[in-house]
């Protein structure tokens, strides 16, 4: 497998009515590019209704993420059962640093509740698994765009469901994707509304096109990261939505 070449940009930002509330921003994401050119990145979305949830969100991400990268050992290929596997224990992993949390801070684990959205990409692959809502999107090659993952939904109305929950196992979404991925997409459910058309859950192209030109042509990555930022914030943004937004994007090549 040719070392892929990613160029990564992400930003969270505090929903509209959380800065009302005086509350902070719940939201978390991270990436990591490993020396074999794989990328790893991660999006969680912590439980606004729980005091913890931007520190579970946190923890979660970067757990799941320090895991990913320690347990992909064979970076010229990823067969769908290896690259299932490796998901699962990142995202079990990502569910004890979160318990090891709860107890440091003298909390229950569901103080600490959020999603989580985990990849894994290559040349030639993409591998996702997520736990509540939010989504993962991939460009091919031929510049299809196709929902990896698909928001989740809980027992009641507007519920989704939590890392911490005890069957959080069992209501997790993976896949091994194989293809060529052009371009990436995480984000937490704030931006729902704006990414996906829901009936059927496919990306909404308007939507994703012109960021996935936009990171194509970033070179200045300080600049992109302020230019991503402002986007997030933009009234045509925080018009549709009053939620934490988080958007995580990777071009390759």
């Amino acid at each position: 497998m040719p070392i892929s070449q990613w160029r990564v940009l992400g930003a969270s930002v505090c929903g509209t009515s959380h800065q009302q509330n005086g509350q902070s921003c719940q939201d978390a994401h991270g990436w990591r590019l490993s020396r074999h050119g794989i990328l790893v990145a991660a999006v969680a979305d912590g439980a606004g209704s729980t005091p913890l949830g931007g520190l579970g969100a946190r923890v979660a991400a970067d757990a799941a993420i320090a895991a990913a990268c320690s347990g992909f050992t064979n970076p010229s290929r990823l067969e769908e059962q290896e690259g299932t596997e490796l998901l699962i224990s990142a995202l079990e992993a990502a569910r004890r640093a979160v318990e090891e949390e709860a107890a440091k801070q003298n909390h229950p684990i569901g103080d600490l509740a959020s999603t989580l959205i985990l990849a894994v990409a290559g040349s030639d692959f993409v591998a996702a698994i997520q736990v509540g809502d939010g989504a993962a999107v991939v460009e091919d090659d031929h510049e299809q765009m196709i929902a990896l993952t698909r928001p989740q939904r809980g027992e009641y109305a507007n519920e989704t469901n939590f890392l911490t929950s005890a069957e959080y196992l069992s209501c997790a979404q993976a896949v091994v994707w194989k293809g060529t991925p052009r371009s990436l997409a995480l984000f937490s459910d704030g931006l729902q509304m704006l990414a996906l058309d829901l009936q059927p859950c496919q990306p909404h192209i308007p939507f994703f096109l012109p960021l996935f030109q936009f990171m194509r042509a970033v070179t200045d990555e300080s600049e992109g990261q302020q230019q991503l930022t402002s986007f997030l914030c933009s009234p045509r943004v925080t018009g549709r939505t009053d939620d934490d937004l988080t958007l995580l994007l990777a071009a390759c090549g």
